[in-house]
């Protein structure tokens, strides 16, 4: 397989160079043109200098009578500005080589139309040349990507994060601006790249037409405000490209990407360093980094974990993966200098480019690929750290931090990954590529209170809502009082611009109180891994959900069924039935509401003397009784009464109403309804001897 490189001089320098990697793209072809400002424009685009080119192609083209040459030529055009990431002047082009009929001896041209379309965010377009590609390479791998990318690009944008995103339009200039990095431990300088007007470099680069790259700094003041930016010293800048650069955490180390310029050398990417020395810096020095014999090759894009022992970055190193792969060394203390790097391999490595890695205070690796299905382009992506040195579960960041067009060079501000900056070549840049900031607001929790009336579900308006706050060692955080609207409802929405009711990492316990005539209703939740649950929403409802029983003296309430051994008080307690889990429910209710007196009803079927069934219903009463006693529930507060056959639930429950129904079975069932333990409310006066 062999690729179309988009820069080997500064590939992983300057962020618009990218490889498509399938396998019929081969090393342009050039036609034996005679016509002379071709020839120079086919030299130019050989030597990468495809600013230069474009304007040589555009005169040849004007001469030039030969349709397929014609072809050729627009095609080559469209290939200058689509490696100089101009994809609206890219599909121009192509589209005009497809008129020409260039696909028919050269199909390449659905493919690469497709990129470019994909990156201007036109997926139905861009998929019906994908598809004509691959009636052509049925089993073409990016091809198929990239039709996946296209057929889910909505479904992705519809379920995206939250993330606000904007343009740093104090710090970006019309040139070039890209790949931010921190300068200091509080994250209130950042150094990134820029080809803006008073660069080191003297001239025009002839691949992008803009300034040659250097490093600048701005500051950050207590507003929020960013500075004008400032030139490196030329200690690190030099005449030649720098690129991206990362910096120790106190700032007074920086390693950076330079890429240098020779005549009729083909000189690779290099990582150099250099130490803060006042305030100055020292003279930057070369990592010794590549394989022996390797001086074509380039590397770049360093990113340290924070005791600047580990330093990982991207190069075209024999044995990756693809185009660019990420790499690892280590620092030998004891030799002073940086090992053999180590390639790290298919669980971030794909067969296209990955650039641009960061590393997080926790350790996750954040890089940009445009090996794995994303939006097109450069997509940002995170993988996890799986121990020392070692990370996978690779992650698309997903929609908006990743667009259709190019996003790369994500860093994080302190402590967090809901802020920080990255660039990007999407709509509304200044210039080519632009800085953002994104920034993923809190998440944000609303509690909502409902009370309804337990048998009629009407609303109960005027209850108070008692909401206690506990952490996770059960210490009180917050309390707040509320109070029901006609609608029997509260929402714990926010106490004030800053504060809200409902926060993450908590446990809530709620009441609800009216007066005397319903008991009262406690619920409970927590707010642990609330926001992973949510998948990606704003926020959620934390319920709580009341049914309120209404207190009446003549009406017995119910409680999950109490069962008992046949014939027996016991409380049946097996492998399939626990009854004191039934009783467990009422111990809640009279912990809940500590000022009743309850009557605890038992009652039998009417099968059985009389005498015997309310001897029996009586002592099963009492065992009732007992057992919240052995909870702690004060005797006094409970009062033991059987009612054997005497009172069925209901009129159509007596003895000689069960005996006219049809069938065993459905006697069984009746006799069963008459079987029950209930309740009544005595009083709701009572008060602790304790007290």
């Amino acid at each position: 397989m062999k690729h179309i490189s988009a820069d080997k001089n500064y590939i992983n320098q300057i962020k618009y160079i990218f490889v498509f990697s399938f396998f019929l793209i081969v090393n342009t072809h050039f036609t034996q043109t005679k016509n002379p400002v071709v020839v120079q424009a086919d030299l130019n685009f050989k030597n990468e200098a495809y600013f230069d080119a474009i304007d040589l192609y555009k005169k040849g083209e004007v001469k030039e009578k030969d349709i397929q040459e014609k072809g050729r030529i627009n095609f080559q055009i469209a290939e200058c500005y689509r490696l100089d990431v101009e994809p609206a002047q890219a599909e121009t082009y192509y589209k005009r080589a497809f008129k020409l009929k260039y696909q028919k001896n050269h199909p390449k041209l659905y493919i690469l139309l497709a990129d470019v379309l994909v990156e201007e965010g036109e997926y139905e377009s861009a998929a019906e040349n994908i598809r004509e590609f691959l009636k052509i390479y049925p089993e073409d791998s990016h091809a198929k990507k990239l039709l996946s990318s296209c057929e889910h690009h909505a479904e992705w944008v519809r379920n995206g994060t939250k993330h606000k995103i904007q343009n740093e339009r104090q710090i970006n200039s019309k040139h070039y601006d890209y790949s931010p990095a921190w300068g200091d431990i509080d994250h209130n300088t950042v150094i990134f790249v820029s080809a803006r007007d008073g660069s080191n470099g003297d001239g025009i680069d002839s691949r992008t037409g803009d300034s040659y790259m250097d490093l600048w700094s701005s500051n950050r003041d207590n507003l929020g405000k960013w500075s004008e930016p400032q030139l490196l010293p030329n200690t690190i800048n030099s005449k030649d490209n720098e690129g991206p650069s990362v910096l120790s955490p106190e700032g007074d180390e920086i390693y950076f990407t330079r890429c240098p310029r020779m005549k009729k050398v083909d000189l690779g990417c290099e990582i150099f360093y250099s130490k803060r020395k006042g305030d100055s810096w020292t003279q930057a020095k070369k990592i010794n980094l590549k394989p022996e014999g390797g001086d074509t090759l380039s590397c770049g894009h360093p990113a340290m974990d924070s005791e600047m022992k580990i330093l990982i970055f991207s190069a075209d190193f024999p044995g990756g993966f693809g185009a660019h792969d990420l790499w690892i060394s280590q620092y030998d203390e004891r030799e002073e200098s940086w090992m053999s790097p180590v390639n790290l391999g298919s669980s971030i490595n794909t067969e296209g480019d990955e650039m641009f890695p960061y590393l997080s205070d926790n350790g996750d690796l954040y890089f940009s690929s445009d090996g794995y299905e994303g939006f097109g382009s450069l997509d940002m992506f995170k993988a996890l750290s799986l121990g020392q040195n070692k990370w996978g579960d690779v992650e698309n960041l997903g929609y908006p931090l990743n667009s259709p067009e190019h996003d790369f060079g994500i860093i994080l501000e302190r402590n967090t990954d809901r802020r920080g900056m990255f660039t990007s070549s999407r709509e509304g840049t200044r210039g080519h590529d632009d800085l953002f900031n994104f920034n993923l607001p809190p998440f944000k929790l609303r509690g909502m209170a409902e009370v309804l009336d337990e048998e009629t579900l009407e609303p109960i308006p005027g209850v108070t809502i008692t909401l206690t706050e506990t952490d996770s060692l059960g210490a009180v955080t917050a309390e707040y009082v509320q109070t029901t609207d006609i609608d029997g409802m509260f929402n714990f929405d926010k106490i004030d611009e800053n504060q809200n009711y409902i926060l993450e990492d908590r446990y809530y316990i709620c009441i609800a109180q009216k007066d005397s005539s319903y008991l009262i209703g406690k619920q409970t939740a927590e707010t642990f891994n609330a926001e992973e649950e949510a998948n990606g929403k704003p926020g959620a409802i934390v319920p709580f959900p009341f049914r309120l029983k209404k207190i009446d003296p003549e009406k017995p309430m119910d409680f999950p069924e109490v069962q008992y051994a046949l014939d027996k008080a016991e409380l049946l307690v097996n492998n399939e039935i626990n009854s004191k889990d039934s009783l467990d429910f009422l111990y809640d209710l009279l912990n809940d509401n500590p000022s009743i007196v309850i009557e605890l009803q038992a009652h039998t079927d009417c099968r059985g003397g009389d005498d015997y069934n309310l001897k029996l219903s009586q002592r099963r009463a009492e065992s009732c009784v007992n057992y919240l006693v052995s909870k702690g529930i004060p005797s006094e507060r409970m009062k033991a009464v059987g009612y054997g056959e005497s009172i069925p639930r209901n009129e159509k429950l007596e003895c000689n109403a069960i005996s006219k129904l049809s069938t065993k079975e459905e006697q069984e069932a009746a006799h069963q309804k008459n079987r029950r333990t209930q309740f009544i409310v005595l009083n709701t006066d009572y008060v602790s001897k304790d007290k």
